[in-house]
């Protein structure tokens, strides 16, 4: 006699075999229940049907054994030899049913799970700041945005209430009254900003609120409101002129002038917030024209300070014997030539405000003593003079060289290095940020277009493209020469790659295929011109070249180069990129 139904060979499972293996078992059979063996055919149980299908609905991976899940659920499955789970049996049609229902959930969760990762990315995309909190007040997500201006990573904000991490919010209360508030005020970092607080409403009850961080600040607000206005009543030459003047304070207009959205400004942005609030003395360090003036203008202006006058003094431009002279000032007849009555020095005139030393790095050594002494003291004396004259002044300096290799060689003092970097901003090259370039030129665009009452102009993708590969070794100094050329000298709207100036273009050009001979030319002379090692160049400069080209994105790299995701980290990983 057969033991089942479908021929004398009984149907049975190994232990060691697969969720998947078992369910086509079922499938081919159209059986409820599979005797279980082990490694000498012995039987030690049975499987149901109806155990394999809570399991796979349970997101048990295919690929685990049937010895795992009766492990994991010995209340299910019984080790016991011989004995079936107790559970009524299927019939042959009801196992159809509850395979195609199991194969429509997991559809369902993968759709699900879709969908989730894509609103995750669509969070982190915005430009707004956005918090989610549970009924409590408990934060239960958080964007990259809200993340960057608060200073914190995500994991760190992630279940805090979120009094503890935002200042001065008020979702909690808005959770409390269920009542939406608007386009209110919110002071961060003693800077007002405009944000939106919802409640989440579900079957009658708020069950948690949205915290919407709408703009950079209010001063976004009042430029918007200023473009509304603009577009709505026509322009006059009066008009063109009062927007002519009012041009110089939206530059110096607290961190409005940082312009760009690279993690680098945004991290330079959180330390700016933090510098102002305290008066300790500020080092910023950067190649020439990368913007050190600006963001020390941008730390008086959101600083205490900021009702005092900014002072800068070009440590580089002024002659060694005037030096001190234009510092401390001089008593009337200190020497030939001095003025009658005297002269208040810089550190005077910036009496409450703020003294930025421009290229400290080129100070003398004798000048170092004296600076180290007026900061350490708060007293400055004039040349010629006797009475010391107290001062209150923040000290902001800057400069584009290496002082601590400077220090090394014995040409900066070593303890005015250490008074000035009390507080250290590093403001990267442009080329080391060139996600920035588009928002840089189109807000130097709008200015100098503004200011001439002139139509702005726009870029072409294959001009800005050309743009983002220059390395700009003048930085943001050398852009916004080019925009004012390209602003003079180009006739349309619509500003084309072959309008760019030559020099950029074939600067650009010669910079990238000088790198690529020189680097080709050490590989073939360390490896003599051995094949591999030239093939594996070619392959990881291609590999380089694409993820420039997508800026980073290593799956469109991946796509770009034909290549499988998987294989590109591979390569990345071998390349050391």
């Amino acid at each position: 006699m057969c033991g089942n139904a479908y021929g004398c060979e009984e149907i049975v499972l190994r232990a060691d075999q697969t969720l998947k293996e078992a369910m086509q078992l079922f499938i081919r059979y159209e059986i409820n229940e599979i005797p279980v063996i082990d490694h000498q055919r012995r039987k030690i149980g049975r499987l149901t049907c109806k155990t394999l299908l809570k399991a796979l609905a349970d997101k048990w991976d295919d690929d685990a054994t049937i010895e795992s899940l009766w492990n994991a659920q010995k209340t299910a499955v019984e080790h016991t030899e011989g004995q079936p789970i107790d559970v009524p049996l299927e019939s042959h049609a009801s196992v159809s049913k509850l395979i195609a229902k199991v194969q429509r959930l997991k559809l369902e969760l993968q759709e699900a799970q879709s969908m989730a990762e894509t609103m995750k990315t669509v969070l982190d995309s915005a430009y707004e700041g956005i918090v989610v909190v549970d009924a409590q007040g408990i934060i239960r997500e958080i964007n990259k945005a809200y993340c960057q201006f608060l200073g914190i990573h995500r994991e760190d904000a992630i279940g805090k209430h979120v009094t503890e991490v935002i200042e001065n919010t008020r979702l909690h209360i808005c959770i409390e009254s269920g009542i939406p508030e608007r386009g209110f005020i919110q002071k961060i970092f003693d800077q007002p900003m405009v944000v939106h607080r919802i409640p989440i409403w579900r079957e009658g009850n708020v069950i948690g609120a949205i915290g919407m961080l709408i703009f950079q600040g209010v001063s976004e607000v009042y430029q918007i409101f200023q473009r509304v206005q603009e577009l709505s009543r026509q322009a006059s030459q009066k008009e063109k002129n009062v927007k002519r003047a009012a041009s110089p304070k939206k530059q110096t207009s607290s961190l409005d002038s940082l312009v760009g959205r690279s993690a680098a400004i945004a991290k330079i942005k959180q330390m700016v917030r933090r510098a102002a609030r305290v008066p300790f003395t500020v080092l910023i360090t950067g190649e020439s024209g990368t913007g050190k003036e600006v963001l020390a203008r941008a730390i008086h202006q959101s600083s205490p300070y900021a009702d005092g006058t900014f002072v800068s003094v070009n440590c580089a431009a002024i002659p060694e014997s005037l030096l001190e002279a234009e510092l401390f000032g001089y008593e009337e007849g200190a020497f030939t030539g001095a003025k009658k009555g005297g002269k208040l020095g810089k550190f005077q005139l910036a009496h409450k405000g703020t003294l930025f030393l421009d290229e400290i790095g080129d100070m003398p050594l004798y000048m170092q003593a004296k600076i180290l002494r007026v900061l350490e003291e708060k007293k400055v004396e004039r040349v010629g003079g006797v009475a010391e004259i107290e001062l209150d002044v923040r000290i902001i300096a800057a400069t584009n060289k290496n002082l601590e290799e400077m220090v090394r060689k014995g040409q900066f003092r070593e303890d005015l290095f250490y008074r000035l970097n009390i507080i250290r901003i590093h403001i990267p090259a442009l080329r080391e940020r060139k996600m920035d370039i588009p928002y840089l030129l189109a807000y130097y665009m709008e200015r100098v277009c503004e200011q001439f009452g002139l139509k702005q102009k726009e870029f072409t993708k294959e001009a800005m493209q050309a743009l983002m590969d220059y390395s700009w070794p003048g930085n943001i100094r050398e852009l916004v020469n080019v925009v004012e050329w390209l602003v003079g000298m180009v006739d349309g709207q619509k500003i084309e790659k072959e309008h760019l100036p030559s020099h950029l273009l074939s600067s650009a050009l010669l910079m990238k295929n000088g790198r690529e001979m020189e680097e080709r030319k050490k590989i073939i002379e360390q490896t003599d011109a051995h094949w591999r090692d030239i093939v594996d160049y070619d392959e990881r400069e291609r590999i380089k070249q694409a993820l420039i080209e997508e800026k980073g994105n290593k799956a469109a790299a991946a796509r770009k180069l034909g290549m499988h995701r998987s294989t590109l980290y591979e390569k990345l990983k071998k390349y050391n990129l």
